[in-house]
């Protein structure tokens, strides 16, 4: 529940973000969303009862829903494109490394001091980012503001409430499978309700009008299809290490942090990678690489050399870490400032579902290993089909990569210039 809550209110709130960022500003909205996180991490604190950590969980998940997007326009609207592919390398960076660092963080913390202090370290780092942000945050607003499309957030709100959460919870038995099932049925639903009244609406919560342009289609689309098997390895390989090789959380942590390492190496040379062979063969080959380095983790056992699997996840990190930053790149290539809005809110959906279905479906998969053990244990066997499953579905993205035109983002990599006036444009 206190997984699943916060994952419920980043998918209810993400769908409005890009609106309100519009009509009130990016500064103002970036504030008011880490103080709403900040709060929403004192009442975790403060709680004495499941309902209201809950309930604290969910105010956190307002705050993050708000914070995430706006953060990543605020970046668009401030870089020159010319510098967009190194300002996206370093934006992966705590995505990349909040996953892998906050176990041994939190068990540092749970160990030596309390639980509580998980959610008021949250405090002083939250204040720190008010103060900056309002003295080094411009206060980037759209002049031109269409009207808020209430029905069509309440139609995207079901849709991806439903979806994301009952992804998140299908295959952990936290609920019963019925209600899981409700769950995506009324996702479903709502996703069908509201593809067809943004059909109607000139100006929808969600403008799916925007897939008209292939690069941004290949990040929807091809992304969506990555981030779904590389999202299970923060879930899969802390568990592995714990429950397959019976190491502590701390020890699990540690190892696992070598990806992230690994994903701080990548941004040195992110930029030049790109300029040296351009998005497209970057994108199709390199999500090829990482598959590979997802499916080796399938060959660990108790008796395999830590030294081993520390470089299998160095190395894994890196090329994971290449391509999340080329694909979150090249969604914003040829998106006009108009759209841009718009744009970053599909993607943090986009980003979302499929996080949580590559959660979903490595918690399945190694439930069926499971129930099949003549044991009725978790096993390290039992993880290894769900590193192989998933790295067929990161691999097949370079499909989706591969009809990529071969000058995409020529002039972001800068293998090319740009020519003016002669971007895609979105469909109207």
């Amino acid at each position: 529940l206190a997984v699943t809550s916060h994952l419920l209110s980043l998918a209810v709130f993400i769908p409005p973000s890009g609106w309100t960022d519009d009509r009130f500003g990016a500064r103002n909205v970036f504030r008011i969303a880490m103080a709403v996180f900040m709060a929403g991490s004192l009442v975790c604190a403060a709680s004495e009862s499941l309902s209201m950590f809950v309930a604290g969980r969910i105010i956190q998940g307002a705050g993050s829903a708000m914070m995430t997007p706006v953060g990543r326009l605020l970046l668009l609207r401030s870089v020159d494109k010319k510098s967009l592919v190194d300002a996206m390398a370093w934006l992966t960076v705590p995505a990349l490394i909040g996953p892998v660092v906050g176990p041994p963080l939190g068990g540092f913390i749970t160990t030596y001091a309390t639980w509580h202090w998980i959610f008021l370290i949250n405090i002083p780092v939250g204040v720190t980012g008010i103060i900056l942000a309002t003295r080094y945050i411009p206060d980037v607003r759209t002049e031109m503001l269409d009207p808020i499309d209430l029905t069509g957030l309440i139609y995207s709100g079901i849709a991806v409430a439903g979806l994301a959460f009952g992804l998140s919870v299908a295959g952990l038995d936290v609920i019963p499978t019925s209600m899981t099932l409700s769950l995506l049925i009324m996702g479903t639903i709502g996703a069908v309700a509201y593809r067809r009244h943004a059909a109607r609406t000139a100006a929808p919560a969600l403008d799916f009008s925007l897939l008209a342009v292939s690069t941004f289609r290949a990040n929807l689309i091809g992304g969506s299809m990555f981030r779904l098997g590389v999202g299970a390895m923060p879930f899969l390989l802390p568990l592995l290490m714990q429950l397959g090789f019976g190491l502590t959380p701390f020890e699990s942590g540690m190892v696992t942090f070598a990806s992230a390492a690994g994903s701080l190496i990548m941004k040195t040379v992110a930029a030049k990678v790109l300029r040296r062979f351009g998005f497209r063969p970057v994108l199709v080959f390199n999500a090829l690489i990482s598959a590979c380095f997802i499916a080796a983790c399938a060959l660990f056992r108790p008796d395999t050399p830590i030294a081993v699997i520390i470089i299998v996840l160095l190395v894994g990190g890196f090329f994971r870490s290449l391509e999340f930053t080329s694909v979150n790149t090249i969604a914003y290539a040829d998106i006009d400032p108009e759209h841009m809005s718009r744009a970053t809110t599909l993607v943090s959906v986009g980003q979302q579902l499929s996080v949580s279905a590559g959660v979903a479906l490595g918690a399945f998969i190694v439930d069926i290993g499971q129930r099949m053990s003549p044991t009725q244990s978790i096993t390290a066997a039992d993880f290894a089909p769900a590193f192989l499953v998933i790295a067929a579905i990161s691999a097949s993205s370079a499909l989706v990569f591969r009809r990529l035109p071969a000058d995409a983002a020529a002039h972001l990599s800068g293998r090319v210039a740009p020519t003016p006036g002669n971007p895609e444009k979105p469909v109207a």
